[in-house]
């Protein structure tokens, strides 16, 4: 673990990254959806659906989705009949989570607070792992794949979707002025908070570039790693196996 880590633009010690993001999540829970379409401009919707059927959940599973505090990729993995986990660090997106599941009439769900870096479970508990726009908050990010290599069944897969750099010529230019200038003032006016959406794009910016994050999965344990790259890279959805 290095001295220092990125929390956005700034390096700052490892324990204040984890407290910030913490504190950033606090500030957004009740309003992620709006978040999340003012960085993707409502796409993340689409990408979650297309994510959750790459996972192909089945009955039966055990699931963990991890950073899944308000219930997204949970919710639609549910009518597969596996039994789902849904961990997240932050009790305010857990909070979020617990009440959209009962409004949907979902009960059967397991809501627990959990670090990504720590997981409680038992080794070779779970048939996937799942995280979705989470893994680039994580302090320690070669831990957190090593944790999820750890609580995999032998033969289980490894799922996350994640902002990454696009290659399309001329879109990642308008991307970055958009998201720079345009998310934080509307984080301001849907949220009253410019400096939660102004890191969190600044995260993407901080995040390893597509091969380097399959060589990361890869170096955790993982075989058969494999990128899908979302308009030229802008999301990526990687995967891997334990065996």
């Amino acid at each position: 673990m290095p001295d220092t880590v990125s929390f956005g633009y700034e390096d700052v010690a490892p324990e204040e990254k984890t407290q910030r993001v913490r504190a950033v999540f606090s500030n957004v829970a009740s309003r992620y959806d709006l978040m999340n379409d003012a960085m993707s401009g409502g796409l993340h919707r689409i990408w979650k659906d297309l994510f959750v059927r790459r996972v192909k959940p089945r009955a039966g599973e055990h699931i963990l989705d991890m950073a899944g505090g308000t219930g997204d990729i949970a919710f639609r993995m549910a009518p597969s009949g596996a039994a789902i986990t849904v961990a997240d660090i932050n009790p305010e997106m857990l909070a979020v989570g617990v009440e959209r599941a009962a409004k949907r009439g979902l009960d059967g769900m397991v809501w627990t607070e959990a670090n990504a870096e720590t997981l409680q479970f038992p080794d070779r508990f779970f048939d996937a792992y799942t995280i979705a726009f989470g893994i680039r908050n994580v302090t320690d990010i070669p831990k957190a794949l090593r944790e999820a290599h750890r609580v995999l069944k032998r033969g289980g897969r490894f799922y996350c979707l994640e902002f990454s750099t696009t290659q399309w010529p001329g879109f990642a230019e308008v991307y970055d002025a958009y998201s720079h200038h345009l998310v934080p003032r509307l984080g301001k006016l849907l949220a009253n908070d410019a400096e939660s959406y102004r890191y969190l794009i600044e995260s993407i910016r901080r995040f390893p570039d597509m091969p380097t994050f399959e060589r990361m999965i890869g170096e955790a344990g993982f075989t058969q790693t494999k990128v899908e790259p979302l308009l030229g890279g802008l999301v990526a959805i990687h995967s891997g196996w334990k065996i």
